[in-house]
């Protein structure tokens, strides 16, 4: 991937100056000049991603052709369900149950996988899951804000474990979303890494 397509992926907010953003018109003319897009890689780089632009001789293309957007938006997405598994696996009202197996998919039987994950936390964190899934479920499009809830919580989830692991693929996933404050992480580090690795593999086949 180019420096340009890159810098096409990054939220704009990324770009501002303490709070304020920068011009829509002048970051595109930066975006269409070389030196515009070195500079704008190199506060990058002093900034939220040192990991990702640090000098080396392939750069962070392969890592970001690997973690296109989809594919880290289905990592957010998995992440997330699997974090919130402790309150999908007490769910067991017909209706909540139908309209999880409806929005996720194959990614509600992850939330069951005892191999991945036995789902045992504390009962305040197990209560705060419960009630921020009802949460979600309480809306007539039910579908969107459970999917805005997993992803958040994901999001929390690979920032917490690539930051350790791999920060540059954390920088990566931060840039493509506007800077915000997430939830706080709760999953051990070897479940993520079943996530993580599952994702991979499909990246790299293609």
């Amino acid at each position: 991937m180019s420096l340009r397509a890159l810098l096409a992926e990054v939220h704009p907010a990324w770009h501002g100056v303490d709070d304020d953003a920068l011009d829509p018109a002048l970051l595109r003319r930066a975006c269409d000049s070389v030196l515009g897009r070195r500079l704008l890689a190199s506060a990058l780089a002093a900034g939220p991603a040192p990991d990702l632009l640090a000098p080396s001789p392939e750069g962070p293309a392969a890592l970001v052709a690997r973690w296109s957007r989809t594919r880290l938006e289905a990592l957010h997405r998995d992440l997330g369900v699997l974090a919130f598994a402790p309150a999908i696996r007490a769910e067991i009202g017909r209706e909540p149950v139908r309209r999880l197996k409806a929005a996720l998919g194959s990614s509600y039987l992850l939330a069951l996988d005892r191999s991945v994950w036995d789902a045992k936390v504390e009962p305040d964190l197990q209560a705060h899951l419960a009630e921020t899934l009802r949460t979600a479920l309480a809306p007539d499009d039910p579908a969107s804000t459970l999917l805005r809830t997993f992803a958040r919580q994901g999001r929390a989830e690979l920032q917490a474990w690539a930051g350790r692991r791999d920060p540059a693929l954390a920088q990566w996933a931060r840039l493509l979303e506007a800077p915000e404050a997430l939830p706080a992480a709760h999953l051990p580090e070897k479940p993520v890494l079943v996530v993580h690795t599952h994702h991979q593999n499909r990246a790299v086949a293609g």
